[in-house]
This record gives C-alpha cells, sequence and structure tokens, in this order.
C-alpha cells in the first residue's frame, strides 16, 4: 500500500471498462478519491457504482477527451468537486479496428491520433495547470504500448500514436519538472482483459506463446505498476517508460525461432518449458 495518495485526487480517462477501471479499483483501495471519465455512459455508471459501493469517493464525467472544451469542463468539475488534482492517468485510447497501411482511411489515422495521442495532451496540459497553480507536486501517468517501440501488423496509427506518447511523456516531463509535476509512462504488454473472456483459456495460451514468462498480463500488473509511478516511492522518477510485458522487450525472437540448443542447455528449457505448462 502506498499510504501518501490516501486523500488524493486522482483523474482516470477511459475508465470504464479494462486497463483503466482496474487502475481506478486498485487507486480507490489506497484511498484516493477518483474522477471517472470515458464516452462510455452505462459502463462508467456501473464502474462508479460498484467503487462507491466499495467506499470510494467517486465522481463520474462522461466526455470525450479529444475534445478541449469537455476536457476542460471536466477538470473544472474536478476542481469545483475537490479542489483540485493530484494524479492524472491518461489511460483513454483505441486499438481497434485494425487497418492495413495499404487501405487505411485519412479519417481512421485522424481518429486513432486524436483519442490516443491528442487526448494525452490536452489532459496532460490542463490537469498540470491546474496543479502548479494550485502548487501541488503532481504525478501523470500516461498509458502507452510495447507497440511504441516494436511494430504490430495493421496497426500503423495506433503505433504511431503510441510511439508519439513516449516523446510526449520525455518532453512533458522535462518541461514541468521545475514545478515539481512527474510525467511518465506505462508500457503494457500483452494484458487479458474482459475484451479478450470470448477467447477462453486457449485464446489466453496463444497470446501467450511469445511471452518469456510464459502467461499473459492481468489488468492488476498494470495497475500496480500506475500505483507505484504516482506515489511517492516513485517522486525520483519522471520521463521514463516501465514496461509491464513480461520480458516482450528483452527478446530478439519468440521461443520458436531459437536455434537449437546443447543437450544440458535443452534439458534445463524443457524443465522451464514444463514449469510455464504448469501455471
Amino acid at each position: 500500500m502506498y499510504h501518501d495518495l490516501h486523500g488524493k485526487v486522482a483523474v482516470v480517462t477511459g475508465s470504464a471498462q479494462g486497463i483503466g477501471r482496474g487502475i481506478a479499483q486498485r487507486l480507490a483501495r489506497e484511498g484516493c478519491k477518483l474522477v471517472l471519465n470515458d464516452i462510455a455512459e452505462e459502463a462508467l455508471a456501473l464502474t462508479a457504482g460498484e467503487l462507491r459501493e466499495q467506499g470510494a469517493q467517486v465522481l463520474s464525467i462522461v466526455a470525450d477527451v479529444g475534445s478541449r472544451p469537455q476536457v476542460e469542463a471536466m477538470f473544472a468539475q474536478a476542481e469545483a468537486w475537490q479542489g483540485g488534482v493530484d494524479v492524472l492517468v491518461n489511460n483513454a485510447g483505441w486499438s481497434v479496428p485494425v487497418s492495413h497501411l495499404l487501405e487505411m482511411t485519412e479519417s481512421h489515422w485522424d481518429d486513432v491520433l486524436r483519442t490516443n495521442l491528442k487526448s494525452m495532451f490536452l489532459c496532460t496540459q490542463t490537469a498540470a495547470r491546474s496543479m502548479v497553480e494550485a502548487g501541488r507536486d503532481g504525478s501523470i501517468v500516461c498509458l502507452s504500448s510495447f507497440g511504441a517501440t516494436r511494430a504490430h501488423r495493421a496497426m500503423a496509427a495506433y503505433d504511431a500514436s503510441k510511439g508519439g506518447v513516449e516523446g510526449f511523456t520525455r518532453a512533458a516531463a522535462l518541461d514541468l519538472a521545475p514545478f515539481g509535476v512527474r510525467v511518465n509512462a506505462i508500457g503494457p504488454g500483452a494484458i487479458h482483459t474482459e475484451f479478450f473472456d470470448h477467447e477462453g483459456l486457449e485464446g489466453q495460451r496463444t497470446r501467450a506463446r511469445p511471452v518469456p514468462l510464459g502467461r499473459v498480463g492481468q489488468v492488476q500488473d498494470i495497475a500496480s505498476g500506475a500505483a507505484f509511478l504516482a506515489s511517492s516511492d516513485a517522486s525520483y522518477i519522471t520521463g521514463q517508460v516501465l514496461y509491464i510485458d513480461g520480458g516482450m522487450h528483452a527478446q530478439l525472437r519468440p521461443p520458436e525461432m531459437d536455434r537449437p540448443l546443447p543437450d544440458a542447455l535443452g534439458r534445463f528449457r524443457r524443465a522451464a518449458h514444463a514449469h510455464l505448462q504448469d501455471q
């Protein structure tokens, strides 16, 4: 637990479902007062209701974070509710539908960049202005992806947006450091959310095959990283990207592409494989 987060006001965008919902749940357990945001009104209401039942103080705001007027209105409501903001988690994003570069429309490109990158600029700038004016040492956490440095097929717009998120995170960290506002990012790998439930256990195993740790990540893995970066335990960390990806960034190629190993090493590899299968 990060006791310094208790009573802090945290805005989590895209928090109706998936990773954003998990981050909101974790920050609620840390004692944060939550401003939840999404464009999915019904799902947002359900998440807010669940957190209130658990004792969290929650303000729920339906807003498009790609729109400056709506972003400014959201933070104005947060300030009116609690007097300011201490933590911002830029989670809102869009990864589907995929689109091959040869078939991608300009509107698809614009929509992805607006949702994944412009929204982070708008929310970060608005939150940071509030933090600086109030003299708060704030923390801003941006959700990137391992797609920022490792390309997906048929996802040029998405990967470009996430590369932009990481460049923006570093630049924003430098601009805001003199004011005591930290800016970091998390790069999730293959994470299981409710959107993958229909694939079942076999789907999880398929997604886990190239992951060195042998499993897909869980929402809680990302939420733990967000809580850490938001807390004072990370008070000397800014401008960084924390990859939570089961080791995907560390490997040159997936296991099935490795050369045959000598017998001794092969025994260890087989033992490791058996261990992963038992998990």
